[in-house]
């Protein structure tokens, strides 16, 4: 399959025959690039030992990442001159320590799953959102749980789909130019970023618990305080809040766009595990390794270009879009109480190679924008009916600015 393909492979026992896996074309590199690779596309090689992680290493990374790119930050600043251009990598890294510390940490938090201590996980979501601005824990708790999972996955209820109707204004019949056209302006508009930014500010406060209202009123309360005395605000501004919102935001909205694909006309609200398996794929990332059979200087040019795609395209989609566990966002949704989740990637793998126990084939799509088409071909093709944006109204109490949250 190319990487252009927006087609996903199936894998596992019981899937059609289909083009070599990416990932094992990768097989005959050197042994000690075969982990950072397996990280980088997320997906393990047939057989590969697991790594061992736990959920207390994806907290203290995730805030490690942040404490290491505001300092990075802080360091260009006040050198100034030539030394700003650490912003850039200060900016990546932060970013990616807050996206890791929402799609991973609060999102397993969410699920009672993190240290499966519901008192504990609590403390640890509700810091998490007084952090960084989103969703207050208990609703984003309850509302993950009832109608992003279970009965109401992929309908009116799910707020995955009300982000596309209502976020971002993607509608079926639509054409996949049209809605990359679409998104691509939101991306870059002012205006959707402020709208963005007061929604999750009104998600945040709106019937939150006291102790996150309280939090973040004393930590930004605090650091806004000090910055302003010492005449260091405009440097929190850069450092701190360029990243906290619109780079989140941009990352928050490419990652919606691969988290699910829209059920096909007739089908909606199935049941079953056929059914609610083909909403959802891994998204991989990465391409094909180029083929050993090339004549040399074509071999060499090609693993060059692939070096450079693999470091300059697909590197940034990793660690900005699709951080942790994202790419097998698939496995979650098969086993959404899994003890193993901080294991993510060799965890699926392993169910792979099992034979999925009861569920249909695996489905991967490899390469962030076509993951991005594939779903959008589906909602093009999604029952206008049943994915009326006017409908909205009659099926959820859940209000429009809510549907910015991922």
């Amino acid at each position: 399959m190319s990487v252009t393909d927006a087609h996903p492979r199936q894998t596992g026992p019981g899937a059609a025959p289909v083009a070599p896996d990416p990932r094992e074309t990768m097989r005959s590199l050197p042994g000690l690039a075969q982990y950072p690779l397996t990280i980088l596309t997320g997906k393990p090689l047939e057989g590969q030992a697991p790594l061992t992680w736990s959920p207390t290493y994806h907290l203290a990374s995730a805030v490690a990442a942040m404490v290491v790119g505001c300092a990075v930050g802080a360091i260009g600043w006040t050198l100034g001159a030539w030394y700003l251009l650490l912003l850039l990598p200060s900016w990546a890294v932060t970013l990616h320590g807050m996206r890791n510390l929402r799609m991973m940490v609060y999102h397993q938090c969410s699920h009672r799953n993190m240290y499966r201590k519901r008192k504990l996980d609590a403390v640890i979501g509700r810091a998490t959102s007084s952090l960084l601005i989103i969703q207050n824990f208990e609703r984003y708790s309850r509302e993950h749980v009832s109608d992003h999972h279970a009965a109401h996955h992929m309908t009116l209820r799910d707020p995955t789909v009300q982000a596309f109707l209502v976020s971002l204004g993607l509608n079926p019949g639509m054409t996949r130019r049209q809605m990359w056209r679409r998104v691509v302006a939101k991306l870059f508009s002012p205006r959707f970023h402020l709208a963005f930014g007061v929604s999750r500010t009104r998600s945040f406060w709106n019937k939150s618990a006291t102790s996150e209202k309280v939090t973040s009123v004393c930590l930004y309360g605090a650091v806004a305080a000090a910055t302003v005395v010492t005449g260091t605000w405009d440097a929190l501004l850069v450092i701190w809040f360029v990243p906290l919102i619109p780079l989140f935001q941009i990352s928050n909205t490419l990652r919606l766009c691969v988290k699910h694909t829209f059920p096909v006309t007739g089908t909606e609200g199935g049941r079953g595990r056929e059914y609610f398996a083909a909403l959802t794929n891994a998204i991989f990332i990465g391409e094909p390794a180029p083929d050993p059979a090339l004549p040399a200087v074509r071999r060499t040019l090609a693993w060059g270009r692939w070096t450079l795609r693999m470091l300059l395209v697909h590197a940034p989609s990793r660690y900005l879009v699709l951080t942790g566990d994202t790419v097998v966002h698939d496995y979650h949704h098969r086993a959404p109480s899994s003890r193993d989740w901080s294991n993510y990637i060799f965890a699926r793998q392993r169910d792979v190679e099992s034979g999925h126990s009861g569920w249909p084939p695996y489905h991967e799509v490899w390469g962030l924008v076509p993951a991005i088409s594939y779903v959008f071909d589906s909602l093009a093709a999604a029952n206008p009916e049943e994915f009326d944006v006017s409908r909205l109204r009659d099926v959820s109490k859940r209000e429009l600015f809510a549907a910015f949250d991922d």
